[in-house]
């Protein structure tokens, strides 16, 4: 799985890493837009409350991938490092938040349903942490 990495980002595999986990947080930034219009916290006039959250929804599928796809390369190129405690634990809690959350929305359950603000904050700081043990450190001491 490695060299199909590496082949895949031709060599780049931290720069695409880079990218991907950039993508994610600023997809990350606007689900926060979308879910406070959403649930009506914040009012825009261009952008109603329904319209918001089936955006939150779409986008959040796109999140989903992206994560899942940019944590398969960092595991079979990186693994388990030791200097990546904090990006390692961060991610594989953030993963499985987020694998929560999608079980939450796809339930019927109102009472259930109540854990998606909890749940959406909790998987906004995972991301942020984990962009900031990775992406962060690359961006600000580079390869």
């Amino acid at each position: 799985m490695e060299d199909f990495v590496v082949d895949l980002t031709n060599g780049n595999v931290a720069e695409v890493k880079v990218i991907l986990a950039s993508v994610i947080a600023a997809l990350a930034i606007y689900q926060l837009v979308l879910a406070a219009v959403g649930y009506g916290k914040v009012r825009l006039p261009f952008l109603a409350n329904p319209a918001a959250l089936r955006g939150h929804r779409a986008i959040g599928d796109t999140i989903l991938v992206l994560a899942f796809v940019t944590a398969g390369m960092c595991l079979s190129v990186y693994g388990f490092e030791d200097d990546g405690g904090v990006h390692a634990v961060a991610g594989a809690i953030v993963l499985a938040v987020l694998t929560v959350k999608v079980c939450v929305v796809r339930s019927d359950s109102l009472k259930i349903g109540r854990l998606l603000p909890p749940l959406g904050l909790a998987v906004f700081v995972l991301f942020m942490i984990t962009w900031a043990t990775s992406a962060g450190n690359f961006l600000v001491e580079g390869p």
